[in-house]
Protein backbone atom coordinates (compact mmCIF):
# COMPACT_ATOMS: atom_id res chain seq x y z
CA UNK A 1 0.00 0.00 0.00
CA UNK A 2 1.23 3.48 -0.87
CA UNK A 3 1.04 5.43 2.39
CA UNK A 4 1.81 8.79 0.75
CA UNK A 5 -1.04 8.36 -1.75
CA UNK A 6 -3.29 7.44 1.19
CA UNK A 7 -2.27 10.63 3.01
CA UNK A 8 -2.98 12.79 -0.04
CA UNK A 9 -6.36 11.08 -0.52
CA UNK A 10 -7.28 11.69 3.12
CA UNK A 11 -6.50 15.40 2.69
CA UNK A 12 -8.46 15.62 -0.59
CA UNK A 13 -11.47 13.85 0.95
CA UNK A 14 -11.44 16.10 4.04
CA UNK A 15 -11.34 19.19 1.80
CA UNK A 16 -14.28 17.92 -0.28
CA UNK A 17 -16.29 17.46 2.94
CA UNK A 18 -15.11 20.86 4.33
CA UNK A 19 -13.62 19.30 7.47
CA UNK A 20 -11.47 21.50 9.70
CA UNK A 21 -8.94 18.75 10.51
CA UNK A 22 -7.86 15.34 9.26
CA UNK A 23 -5.94 12.59 11.08
CA UNK A 24 -3.19 10.73 9.27
CA UNK A 25 -1.10 7.81 10.60
CA UNK A 26 2.34 9.12 11.59
CA UNK A 27 5.58 8.68 9.71
CA UNK A 28 8.55 11.01 9.57
CA UNK A 29 8.34 11.25 5.76
CA UNK A 30 4.65 12.23 5.88
CA UNK A 31 5.41 14.80 8.57
CA UNK A 32 8.10 16.38 6.37
CA UNK A 33 5.70 16.62 3.41
CA UNK A 34 3.02 18.19 5.63
CA UNK A 35 5.55 20.69 7.05
CA UNK A 36 6.40 21.86 3.51
CA UNK A 37 2.67 22.37 2.84
CA UNK A 38 2.32 24.34 6.10
CA UNK A 39 5.40 26.46 5.30
CA UNK A 40 3.95 27.54 1.94
CA UNK A 41 0.46 28.26 3.29
CA UNK A 42 -1.49 25.32 1.88
CA UNK A 43 -2.29 23.95 5.36
CA UNK A 44 -2.75 25.75 8.67
CA UNK A 45 -0.73 23.57 11.08
CA UNK A 46 0.16 20.02 12.09
CA UNK A 47 0.25 18.39 15.51
CA UNK A 48 1.58 14.99 16.55
CA UNK A 49 -0.95 13.29 18.82
CA UNK A 50 -1.58 9.79 20.17
CA UNK A 51 -4.83 8.06 19.25
CA UNK A 52 -6.93 5.81 21.51
CA UNK A 53 -4.69 2.80 20.77
CA UNK A 54 -1.55 4.77 21.69
CA UNK A 55 -0.27 5.15 18.11
CA UNK A 56 1.09 8.43 16.82
CA UNK A 57 -1.02 10.41 14.35
CA UNK A 58 -0.62 13.67 12.50
CA UNK A 59 -3.56 15.97 13.16
CA UNK A 60 -3.57 18.34 10.20
CA UNK A 61 -5.57 21.59 10.31
CA UNK A 62 -6.83 22.49 6.85
CA UNK A 63 -6.80 26.08 5.60
CA UNK A 64 -9.86 27.84 4.15
CA UNK A 65 -10.50 31.45 3.14
CA UNK A 66 -13.47 33.65 4.17
CA UNK A 67 -15.65 32.15 1.42
CA UNK A 68 -14.98 28.60 2.59
CA UNK A 69 -12.70 27.77 -0.33
CA UNK A 70 -9.70 25.60 0.47
CA UNK A 71 -6.15 26.82 -0.03
CA UNK A 72 -5.60 23.51 -1.89
CA UNK A 73 -7.56 23.12 -5.11
CA UNK A 74 -5.61 20.10 -6.32
CA UNK A 75 -3.24 17.53 -4.87
CA UNK A 76 -1.72 14.87 -7.12
CA UNK A 77 0.83 12.12 -6.50
CA UNK A 78 3.43 12.06 -9.28
CA UNK A 79 5.96 9.35 -8.38
CA UNK A 80 4.24 6.00 -7.84
CA UNK A 81 5.37 2.58 -6.67
CA UNK A 82 5.61 1.13 -10.16
CA UNK A 83 7.08 4.24 -11.75
CA UNK A 84 9.40 6.53 -9.86
CA UNK A 85 9.79 9.99 -11.39
CA UNK A 86 13.07 11.82 -10.85
CA UNK A 87 13.98 15.34 -11.83
CA UNK A 88 17.38 16.94 -12.14
CA UNK A 89 18.20 20.31 -10.62
CA UNK A 90 17.87 22.17 -13.91
CA UNK A 91 14.48 20.74 -14.90
CA UNK A 92 12.80 20.53 -11.48
CA UNK A 93 10.19 23.20 -12.30
CA UNK A 94 8.92 21.22 -15.32
CA UNK A 95 8.10 18.01 -13.46
CA UNK A 96 4.62 19.01 -12.30
CA UNK A 97 3.36 20.51 -15.50
CA UNK A 98 4.20 24.11 -14.49
CA UNK A 99 1.36 24.58 -12.05
CA UNK A 100 1.40 24.95 -8.31
CA UNK A 101 4.20 23.72 -6.12
CA UNK A 102 6.15 20.50 -6.56
CA UNK A 103 7.37 18.57 -3.51
CA UNK A 104 10.59 16.59 -3.94
CA UNK A 105 12.53 14.11 -1.86
CA UNK A 106 16.16 15.18 -2.18
CA UNK A 107 19.45 14.25 -0.56
CA UNK A 108 18.87 17.16 1.85
CA UNK A 109 15.33 16.11 2.81
CA UNK A 110 11.85 16.92 1.57
CA UNK A 111 11.82 20.29 -0.21
CA UNK A 112 9.60 22.39 -2.44
CA UNK A 113 10.78 22.90 -5.99
CA UNK A 114 11.56 26.53 -5.10
CA UNK A 115 14.08 25.45 -2.44
CA UNK A 116 15.45 22.61 -4.58
CA UNK A 117 16.12 24.95 -7.50
CA UNK A 118 17.72 27.52 -5.18
CA UNK A 119 20.01 24.84 -3.68
CA UNK A 120 20.68 23.25 -7.11
CA UNK A 121 19.18 19.89 -6.06
CA UNK A 122 17.18 17.28 -7.90
CA UNK A 123 15.37 14.25 -6.58
CA UNK A 124 12.25 12.13 -6.63
CA UNK A 125 9.11 14.09 -7.47
CA UNK A 126 6.58 13.17 -4.77
CA UNK A 127 3.53 15.28 -5.54
CA UNK A 128 2.20 18.51 -6.96
CA UNK A 129 -0.13 20.86 -5.06
CA UNK A 130 -2.07 23.78 -6.50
Amino acid sequence: MDTIADMLTRIRNAIMRSHKTVSIPYSKFKKEIILVLVKYGYLRRVQIIKNAEGRKELKVSLKYDENGDSAISGLKKISKGGQRIYSGAKSVHKAGGRRGMIILSTSQGVLSHFEAKKNNLGGEVICVVY
